[in-house]
């Protein structure tokens, strides 16, 4: 008895055309100014462009099957969302910080 199973030699290995595609959409997300973009980007300077790629295929191929599925549509809060989040983060952060340092005086 075989303990796993494997195709036979001549089965014709597949290539997801909707994966590559994914894909594709992913890497153009790159100079996009949409919060899809901004999110791309961070992603690809914590976990390099390959698996940011992957992941925000992944993120696309949901947001696919949502709107597919259930006819929900995409709203896009923009890449200047992610900046003034980003702003405000380091602003409380900052004042944090100068009261940290109150309390050591």
């Amino acid at each position: 008895m075989r303990d796993h199973w494997r195709p036979s030699p001549d089965t014709r290995r597949v290539i997801n055309r909707a994966a590559t595609a994914l894909r594709m959409a992913a890497s153009t997300l790159l100079r996009s100014q949409s919060y899809l973009g901004a999110q791309y980007r961070r992603m690809r300077t914590k976990l390099g462009a390959p698996k940011a790629i992957t992941a925000m295929a992944h993120r696309l191929a949901r947001l696919v099957y949502r709107t597919l599925k259930y006819g929900q549509q995409y709203v896009d809060k923009g890449g200047s969302t992610t900046s003034r989040e980003t702003a405000n983060n380091k602003s409380i952060s900052s004042k944090r910080r100068q009261r940290n340092s109150d309390y050591k005086s």
